[in-house]
């Protein structure tokens, strides 16, 4: 990973377009290809960002600025990063991550739903649990009835970013041969508003877990919408 702390302006430059004025930022230039700016505020939240897998290009401008050209592989699209003062430039790497510790609930609703894979659905069959990838492990891959992969993200309570890692799952799955079409399904015990609306728009489908149901108390099955 390259961490850059610079003063510089942004510009996304594709479907539509954005500026981001000149300002003290962090860049983040991940090793699976992506790319965030971020500030001060915001939380974790970047303010742009580019998905892998991108490259990147510099160059120097007529008003002599360093010029950072990002370029989505696929989509061609862009951020321009005009480069004025670099007061922190390093690089580090982290190894492979091993993903993240699930509470207990958490970790138990991925079990149960694993052995009782049918419940999302006639013919739905398991390839298996925390499917690795390069940015992480899928809950749980699997099969539905007509032989589609399906990536599975589960969550004691569904908010955006959930929605967001699952789709990122899905755009890396979806360069696989063998798996592709991928299609995710957003599993958890309660889906905020703003998540679901999210996960419709992008044709990931949401179900409701019980989590006293799938241990067997009440004979209620998830619900999918």
């Amino acid at each position: 990973m390259r961490l850059v702390i610079a003063q510089c302006s942004v510009d996304y430059v594709g479907r539509l377009t954005a500026h981001l004025p000149m300002a003290p930022r962090l860049l983040l230039f991940k090793a699976d290809g992506s790319v965030s700016v971020h500030a001060e505020e915001r939380a974790f939240k970047p303010l742009n960002w580019m998905n892998p897998p991108c490259s990147v290009h510099e160059s120097s401008g007529e008003d002599g600025t360093d010029v950072w050209t990002v370029t989505h592989d696929k989509s061609g699209e862009k951020l321009v990063l005009r480069v004025q003062d670099v007061w922190h430039d390093s690089s580090h790497e982290l190894g492979a991550d091993p993903g993240l510790q699930k509470d207990g609930v958490e970790a138990h609703l991925q079990e149960l739903l694993a052995e009782h894979i049918g419940t999302l659905g006639e013919g739905y069959t398991l390839i298996r649990r925390e499917y690795p990838t390069a940015i992480g492990p899928v809950d749980i891959l699997c099969r539905d009835g007509h032989g589609s992969t399906v990536a599975v993200e589960l969550k004691r309570r569904g908010d955006i970013d959930g929605v967001e890692q699952l789709t990122r799952y899905l755009e890396l799955l979806n360069r696989d041969p063998a798996l592709k079409p991928v299609r995710g399904i957003f599993a958890a015990q309660e889906i905020k508003p703003q998540a679901r609306v999210l996960a419709t728009d992008r044709g990931i489908d949401c179900v409701t877990l019980d989590y006293e149901a799938l241990r067997g108390i009440e004979p209620d099955t998830p619900r999918l919408f």
